[in-house]
């Protein structure tokens, strides 16, 4: 771990500042500030502080580990919002909601760097904990009767990495890899998800490199109590594999781009020889 690990200066972090009290006291919400209050609600903190806590830093010397649910939800919050490290840094000292949601203040302690972020990541990737808070946030969400689990929806989407070999290595990264979408070259990983389809809850998701095919992931995105699946045509075959051709879910495979080309094309040929006809 490096130098900065989890450890913060300054005075404590429980201390109100003016420009929190300003904050607070502003008439209207922004569709984040009421969207960060919502996830607040959603999300089983003391759930995920238990499964982490052990192996998070304990405070030593005349140094502290910056709270755990501070890093929690500094983690959370770049994954809602998409941010690279050097972003949530940034983020927290300009946007005074996410400051608020994780307990920081730009008059009082200190704002964790991307270091620190970074550190935070590859510690819940060492413990494979990324992995086990999703099942908790799943197992709460279907607790309080939010996870239907009727429908889901699988897709899978092309994480994009740089390709250039101009770093310290001289190289590319040995985990991504190059595929074809389409008419584009792409190279990096995919991340296959299942979505409820009643909800918009993410359920289930894996990460492979790019080259990996939907369908091979298939079995890993459904809990198997399905009534029905929608997917788009890189599932194509799905109710033949093993795992699914005794099931009883029904399966809404969008078409392949060619074979609905062909169909079309073929369409307006028959409304051609009615017309000649």
């Amino acid at each position: 771990m490096q130098s900065q690990s989890f450890y913060q200066t300054g005075p404590s972090v429980d201390q109100f500042s003016f420009s929190g009290a300003e904050h607070n006291t502003k008439r209207k919400r922004t569709r984040r500030e009421i969207f960060l209050e919502e996830m607040n609600q959603a999300v089983p903190w003391a759930r995920l502080e238990s499964l982490i806590e052990p192996f998070y830093p304990k405070a030593g010397n005349s140094r502290r580990p910056y709270p755990l649910s501070t890093m929690l939800g500094i983690h959370c919050q770049q994954q809602w919002y998409s941010l690279s490290d050097s972003a949530m840094e940034e983020g927290l000292y300009e946007i005074a909601s996410l400051r608020q949601f994780t307990g920081l203040s730009l008059s009082r302690g200190s704002i964790p760097d991307e270091t620190t972020i970074l550190n935070f990541c590859h510690l819940l990737e060492r413990h494979d904990l990324a992995r086990q808070i999703v099942g908790q946030v799943m197992s709460y969400l279907q607790e309080k009767g939010l996870m239907l689990r009727q429908g889901t929806i699988v897709d899978a989407t092309i994480i994009a990495a740089p390709s250039s070999t101009k770093n310290a290595e001289d190289k590319r990264d040995p985990e991504m890899y190059q595929t074809k979408k389409g008419n584009e070259w792409y190279f990096g990983m995919k991340a296959h998800i299942g979505v409820d389809a009643q909800s918009d809850l993410v359920h289930s998701m894996t990460c492979t490199a790019s080259n990996e095919h939907d369908l091979n992931q298939a079995e890993h995105l459904l809990h198997g109590d399905e009534t029905y699946v929608f997917a788009d045509a890189g599932y194509v075959g799905i109710e033949k594999m093993d795992a699914f051709k005794d099931s009883e879910t029904e399966w809404h495979i969008a078409e392949r781009p060619g074979r609905i080309r062909a169909l079309k094309k073929r369409t307006a040929i028959n409304k051609i020889k009615k017309g000649i006809e």
